[in-house]
């Protein structure tokens, strides 16, 4: 999140601008992080409720500030379908593997167990289905030998902030060319 707000306000991210950050959790380093930086911070606290009644908060939220296009960062929770059919095709998001490899959680663990040699990041279209929708972009980056969960996963997420960033501006300059 915070490299993309850094890439909007810096003109990579061209005729763009980040209106809202929301997050589920009240203590989330990202509210903070994005106030600091001019943005908008709401949180919308799922309170036991329903995946789609608490989504649909977050829809009304976004809807108010009219959002074109829904960047996931760090939301660990799977879109209802009602929030994917709100934004179609304008819903992204960032995943630690080259998918259709590994999606879910707990990615480096098993790519570290199966022994890969190579791993990497996908932005990735949101469809209704876990980590399955269109790829829009993808960086390798190599396993190597003695690698930990933790060494991988920091190669992988300098990647993926550069990858999110060059995606997200990729996105921006073919609306803005349309």
């Amino acid at each position: 999140m915070v490299a993309l707000v850094d890439a909007v306000k810096s003109g990579e991210i061209p005729d763009s601008e980040v209106v809202i950050v929301i997050s589920d959790k009240a203590d989330a380093a990202g509210l903070a992080k994005a106030a600091e930086r001019g943005v908008e911070a709401v949180v919308v606290e799922r309170n036991g409720r329903k995946r789609a009644d608490h989504h649909a908060e977050i829809i009304t939220e976004l809807n108010k500030r009219g959002v074109e296009l829904v960047c996931l960062a760090g939301y660990m929770r799977l879109l209802s379908p009602e929030f994917v059919q709100a934004f179609p095709d304008r819903i992204v998001n960032i995943h630690p593997s080259l998918l259709p490899a590994y999606p879910g959680l707990k990615v480096h663990e098993r790519v570290l167990a199966a022994g890969e040699t190579i791993s990497g990041c996908t932005v990735h279209h949101v469809n209704e289905d876990l980590d399955a929708g269109e790829i829009i972009l993808q960086r390798e980056v190599p396993v190597l030998a003695g690698d930990t969960v933790d060494t991988l996963s920091t190669r992988i997420l300098d990647e993926e902030h550069a990858a999110y960033v060059e995606a997200v501006g990729n996105l921006a300059r073919q609306k803005h060319d349309r």
